[in-house]
């Protein structure tokens, strides 16, 4: 998490990047070398910083109430990815690859024409993340009298008996409705860049993530949180490599809320920011519990609920040591102790840790592969 002067010059990436949350050292760098900051009223910061708060919520809340459904999918297009526990243990390794690859672009290559591309990687993609979110939304709202016509979009490969599907999708009238407006919205960000935008494919983006990635186990959910814990720490206050990413990546996937708002308005340009990663790696943890809560069949969400306030802690912590030292913080090196040590503390208290850790969500009767790989990982450990 970080303060931020000119509004897309950091990003973070809600995977390979997920620590990106870096600014120079006391955030109060002047808009040149003869202007001196605005500073903004002591109401500003707390309503950004509340205002990033609750915008990481959300996507967690109703990400992981999403993932629910998304589990029990019967159609394999739908089915979500299963982070298993060797996927968990390379990622770290991965995302620092990415993360120094990414580094030595900006050194070797012109930022502009990098950003460029990954600019029109990110509209592509933000606007089928945004129409996903957006479909649930559509089926409330479309009105009953207006026909929703059915469609399919297939393309193969060969003929006869050995034709291969290539590309199969069915989609209907409410989903091209979602699909125009995600192309405004990406249109819109394309054009200015608005922080706004910015924050509706931030979301979109976390959302999907927190719905779509699935940990296998809370043992999974351990390694992955515990590496890129790590991985956090050393690529923030070990190198300079995450700072100059940081102030070269311009992309949707961080959320950045102005602390001069109510002096400026929607024109505001002194940003706090949470990337992504801060809010989808606790997330899909968040979310795994949610789904152990439902397959206790009680009543009770007692670890959804405790892994939630867990992150509201971490994350208000992490604020509080930022706003302290006036200095960028790495969030997982708060979150990841808060999000797994409630929980576990929990379990320890009901007597239900044994089972917590035994715990392991079914894997879809349509991707084999899937479970021969955990099958195989049970017999190596």
């Amino acid at each position: 998490m970080a303060d931020v002067e000119q509004g897309p010059a950091l990003a973070n990436d809600a995977l390979s990047l997920d620590g990106l949350n870096t600014t120079v050292s006391n955030g109060t760098d002047a808009v040149n070398a003869t202007a001196a900051k605005f500073v903004s009223s002591p109401e500003g910061p707390a309503l950004a910083y509340g205002s990033l708060v609750f915008m990481a919520l959300l996507p967690i809340f109703f990400g992981a109430l999403r993932s629910i459904s998304c589990a029990k999918s019967k159609n394999s297009a739908d089915m979500p990815e299963t982070i298993t526990s060797r996927d968990a243990a390379r990622f770290p390794i991965i995302a620092s690859c990415t993360l120094f690859g990414l580094y030595l672009f900006f050194k070797v290559f012109s930022q502009e024409y990098i950003n460029l591309l990954l600019s029109m990687y990110f509209f592509v993609l933000g606007i089928l993340a945004l129409s996903h979110t957006m479909s649930p939304f559509m089926n409330r709202v479309f009105p009953a009298n207006l026909p929703n016509r059915q469609y399919q979009l297939l393309f193969t490969q060969g003929s006869g008996e050995g034709r291969e599907e290539i590309v199969n999708y069915e989609f209907d009238t409410k989903d091209l409705v979602c699909l125009c407006i995600s192309t405004v919205v990406g249109i819109w960000y394309i054009l200015t860049k608005h922080w706004v935008a910015n924050n509706l494919f931030g979301l979109a983006f976390a959302l999907n993530g927190v719905e779509l990635l699935h940990l296998n186990n809370v043992s999974t959910g351990c390694i992955l949180l515990g590496g890129l814990f790590i991985y956090d720490v050393f690529w923030v206050f070990g190198t300079n490599v995450m700072v100059t990413v940081a102030k070269s990546f311009e992309a949707p996937i961080k959320l950045v809320f102005p602390q001069d708002l109510l002096e400026k308005g929607l024109e505001a340009n002194n940003f706090a920011m949470l990337g992504l990663g801060d809010i989808v790696i606790p997330g899909i943890f968040i979310a795994l519990l949610l789904r152990f809560d439902v397959s206790l069949r009680k009543d009770s969400r007692t670890y959804f609920y405790t892994s939630f306030l867990a992150y509201i802690f971490g994350l208000g912590l992490t604020i509080f040591v930022m706003h302290t030292f006036k200095h960028a913080q790495p969030a997982l090196l708060y979150l990841v102790p808060a999000c797994i040590g409630f929980p576990v503390v929990v379990a320890l208290v009901k007597g239900e840790l044994t089972e917590m850790f035994r715990y392991e969500e079914s894997l879809s009767e349509a991707d084999p592969a899937l479970k021969d790989e955990a099958e195989a990982e049970k017999k190596e450990q």
